[in-house]
């Protein structure tokens, strides 16, 4: 198993998970590789959950059978804590989504690289992988 290091956006969960072509080739096979090293945000699981709720996500199943398919995979589950609320009121306000913020502010805490196609998340200060490139 490998050591955790990148923290997808909900858009690439989204992406890896349900069209994987939308992510550039060497970033799908890093992303399918060794699952172990990825992170799932309970932010992101908290916006693919109200997204779905609203009828604005359509997913094959339930949000949750999403999320136990990829911690099921070996995906790591992430908590938010209250370091990383703490963080997000001192990042500078590039991104107004608050889902997004604060997976720049784990990112941060957690000393992780974030993997986004958002240029606002992009943005940041963070270690940080282009995911449309």
């Amino acid at each position: 198993m490998g050591h955790v290091r990148l923290l997808l956006d909900t858009h690439c969960w989204l992406w890896l998970k349900l069209d994987p072509t939308r992510l550039p080739s060497p970033l799908r096979r890093r992303l399918s590789g060794d699952p172990a090293t990825l992170a799932l945000s309970a932010a992101s699981v908290l916006e693919i959950a109200i997204k779905h709720a609203a009828g604005k996500l359509k997913l094959e199943g339930t949000p949750a059978d999403l999320v136990d398919g990829l911690l099921d995979d070996g995906v790591s589950a992430l908590p938010i804590a209250a370091a990383h609320a703490l963080q997000v009121g001192r990042l500078p306000t590039l991104h107004r989504d608050p889902f997004d913020r604060l997976l720049v502010a784990q990112a941060i805490i957690e000393g992780l690289t974030v993997v986004s196609a958002d240029p606002r998340v992009l943005a940041y200060d963070v270690r940080k992988i282009d995911a449309r490139k």
